[in-house]
């Protein structure tokens, strides 16, 4: 029993924040043996809250063991069109944006559920496009409650939100498909506004490109007389993430060459470390007078940098930051 247990918790191993779940195929009946040992390791009453109920509970709806009706997929895709039709610009009223973010976050969650069933595949119910729609509503709901929060407009209805932004992430739209879009716009002449509108709708739909959606969009509206795509982008990205860089530098008055190996490092590790004493070596010399609020200043240069990490990570291939003094550079 335990190797059994032991064999199960590896296949369902976490990764990373994306793998939420393993996906197990078994070719003997080890139904009996599996509750047992569920029932040894846990406790005797588990069995139905560690496996999984059906692909047609799921999807169609189930009486739970206390004897409470869940609804399933259908149910909820059917309430998300009638309630919230993509035929309405927008949705109106605290309540009822907290009735959509709670129904499509219950959405995203069988949805993360029935991907691990075979069965699933051609039963979405809804389009790739529409999907997107709901997603880009969804994240400008999430934009206008954290600014809310920020803003001190706090109510009881906002603290109480969860936004499911993992389960987003797991709806991939990368850059590469973004460009592959940009291409097929640009072999069009740019005429063909359609798939510019499934760009944007792309872009929203994404919580790792909204935060580049200023640095594709400049882009675009700049590909009439390029020739060669993706050799431009990252030119231009390379361009831009460098006059960013250097006004960082300038505005923040920054060590220049300790900020770029900052996020050099940044970039090779994946995130902008804000804990121990690496961001304090790029800070501009405290005065021997005071004047000026030290921990401010740092929280500004690091909600900069970050704003700069996320705009630029993922896109354009290496990074290349030149040290200016010496002409040195190094690629990440």
């Amino acid at each position: 029993m335990h190797g059994l247990i032991q064999a199960f918790s590896r296949t369902n191993r976490i990764l990373n924040s994306i793998k939420t779940f393993g996906n197990i195929v078994c070719f003997r009946n080890l139904q009996k043996r599996v509750d047992a040992a569920i029932s040894l390791f846990g406790d005797k009453n588990a069995g139905g809250i560690v496996l999984l109920q059906s692909f047609k509970d799921y999807y169609y709806g189930y009486e739970s063991v206390d004897g409470k009706q869940m609804p399933g997929y259908v149910d909820m895709i059917e309430d998300l069109q009638n309630k919230f039709p993509l035929s309405e610009p927008q949705i109106v009223g605290e309540k009822n944006q907290k009735d959509f973010i709670a129904l499509f976050g219950a959405l995203l969650r069988m949805r993360n559920l029935l991907v691990s069933f075979d069965e699933f595949a051609g039963k979405e119910m809804i389009s790739e496009r529409d999907l997107q729609d709901y997603l880009g509503r969804y994240q400008d709901l999430r934009d206008e409650w954290k600014r809310k929060r920020e803003n001190g407009e706090s109510t009881d209805i906002i603290d109480d939100i969860v936004f499911e932004v993992e389960l987003i992430k797991q709806i991939e739209i990368n850059i590469d498909y973004i460009l592959m879009l940009v291409k097929k716009y640009h072999d069009t002449h740019c005429e063909d506004k359609e798939v510019l509108i499934t760009i944007h709708k792309a872009i929203d739909a994404s919580p790792e490109l909204r935060s580049k959606k200023q640095l594709i969009e400049n882009f675009i509206a700049g590909i009439n007389d390029v020739e060669d795509v993706m050799t431009e982008w990252n030119g231009y990205v390379a361009e831009q993430r460098e006059a960013d860089l250097e006004a960082i530098i300038k505005d923040e008055k920054l060590k220049p060459e300790e900020t770029r190996k900052f996020l050099e490092n940044s970039f090779r590790e994946g995130e902008v470390k804000t804990v121990g004493t690496d961001i304090d070596t790029i800070m501009p010399p405290v005065s021997r007078f005071g004047g000026g609020n030290r921990a401010k200043k740092k929280q500004t240069v690091i909600d900069k940098l970050k704003t700069f990490f996320e705009k630029y990570f993922g896109v354009g291939g290496p990074v290349k930051f030149i040290n200016t003094e010496d002409g040195n550079q190094s690629d990440v």
